[in-house]
């Protein structure tokens, strides 16, 4: 590859998209949310008081205990903005502490409706339906952190089921897409569920990775049966470093089963920020080219991510005396993020694979789109996601110029969804995050530069889901 012409093809991509970016006049409410997230990211101490408020919003049982929280984290902070000055002053009374505890409550509640897109599956259809119609797929994620019971871990598994279903039935009405439900490998399903193995079991622990295995084994089995009944793609997502070998052998096993051979369409995640990805990487291809893989009938898409749990990662290696198995400096993480890219593109068009690049950053996309485009593929030939509430932007312009894109879309109630809006607003308020750049008008040439093309500067925040 023509390092050189590669650069070329990047910028004049990566230009075009930016150019059909979205302005925010279009959107006032979403730039009242950015201004936010700006006075957020702003102060450290701040962020955190904030983020400290958010996470015990679901524990607070009334407006006067809401404010007192809030006040509370707040008036930690050694040096307040104006606008938290008022705040503070308006919980000295106790018409000041409803109104604040209303407000606040208000904002929270705001702010989760920009990343979950219902309740319920059914109640998210009106949401999904409307993406559709504008171009954009969509995966459902039902929200839920790891479960600690037998019971919690079954009723995760049937609400899966019952989400295959609603989104089957209701997907089959709607319109023709015809970019966004067939690529050069066959058919695409429509209906698109995101499911955690560690919701399915509560077994799942790095000490003693079979037995949670097994365990999650016979729940996802009849997830995978239950897609492939209903014509669904069902998507295996990745969490934390702890689990990642063992949801991957999972995956692996389960579909080298021969009832699977036939169906259905799955797929699998891949993190970037993680040192050892291409090893991981090197195990899937092997086990779809000359392994079980070999024999199904469908590709195996795999969602190229950043990843998501940066501060996990580190603290718990720095806990136990690990080696951090994170990268540490962002360029590292996109030039990682470039290479498996490249890897993957070329493993489609040898068959077998599909790719789904996730992410919101305009270089890592147009990177994506361009090595396609020079190793002679069309752009409807690779898909690209982004997540609900924060890639918006990107999406408009993605599905403007005709690209299949898809949308990760989160579904669940506020407090189920508590931790997952938590690190949606870290990612977007990481000061050295695409977003915060994008938002603060960086230049066009600056958010299409190579990784590393400035000096580089430590993550200090997750690299970011996609």
């Amino acid at each position: 590859m023509d390092e050189r012409a590669l650069e070329q093809e990047i910028f004049a991509v990566g230009s075009r998209l930016a150019a059909s970016l979205p302005s925010q006049a279009r959107h006032p409410l979403k730039a009242l949310d950015t201004k936010a997230m700006d006075l957020a990211s702003s102060d450290a101490e701040l962020k955190a008081a904030l983020f400290r408020f958010v996470d015990v919003v679901p524990a607070c049982r009334s407006l006067d205990d809401l404010a007192r929280h809030l006040t509370g984290f707040l008036g930690e902070l050694e040096a307040a903005p104006p606008p938290v000055s008022a705040a503070m002053k308006m919980g000295n009374s106790r018409a000041g502490r409803r109104a604040l505890g209303m407000a606040s409550a208000t904002g929270v509640k705001h702010m989760a409706h920009r990343f979950i897109v219902g309740e319920d599956p059914e109640a998210a259809l009106g949401v999904l339906r409307g993406l559709w119609k504008e171009g954009v797929a969509s995966s459902v994620d039902l929200l839920g952190e790891a479960t600690v019971t037998q019971a919690e871990a079954d009723r995760y598994a049937e609400r899966c089921a019952r989400a295959l279903d609603a989104l089957s039935r209701a997907a089959s009405g709607w319109p023709e897409r015809p970019q966004l439900e067939a690529d050069p490998q066959g058919r695409l399903a429509r209906a698109n569920l995101s499911v955690k193995v560690s919701a399915l079991t509560p077994l799942l622990r790095a000490e003693a990775p079979e037995r949670g295995k097994r365990d999650a084994a016979g729940r996802l089995r009849e997830l995978l049966r239950h897609a492939h009944r209903v014509g669904a793609h069902l998507h295996i997502d990745m969490e934390s470093m702890d689990s990642r070998d063992a949801v991957l052998e999972l995956v692996l096993e389960l579909l080298s089963e021969p009832e699977f051979r036939e169906g259905p369409s799955a797929g699998m995640v891949l993190q970037a920020y993680l040192r050892d990805s291409p090893h991981s990487l090197d195990t899937i291809l092997q086990w779809r080219r000359r392994g079980p893989g070999a024999e199904r009938e469908h590709p195996l898409t795999v969602r190229l991510v950043k990843g998501a749990y940066w501060d996990h990662e580190v603290v718990d290696a720095q806990q136990h005396g690990w080696t951090v198995p994170v990268f540490e400096v962002k360029a590292d993480c996109d030039r990682n993020f470039e290479g498996l890219t490249r890897r993957l593109v070329d493993a489609q068009r040898e068959g077998g694979v599909r790719v789904a690049i996730a992410s919101h950053n305009l270089r890592s996309v147009s990177h994506a789109l361009a090595y396609n485009r020079l190793t002679g593929g069309k752009d409807t030939d690779i898909e690209l996601q982004i997540l609900r509430g924060l890639g918006d932007p990107l999406q408009e312009a993605l599905a403007a110029h005709g690209m299949r894109v898809r949308a990760y879309c989160p579904v669940g109630d506020l407090v189920a969804g508590m931790a997952y809006l938590v690190r949606r607003l870290l990612e977007n308020t990481s000061n050295d995050s695409f977003l915060q750049e994008q938002a603060r008008g960086a230049a066009v040439e600056k958010l299409l530069a190579p990784p590393g093309h400035e000096p580089a500067a430590p993550l200090g925040e997750p690299a970011g889901t996609i």
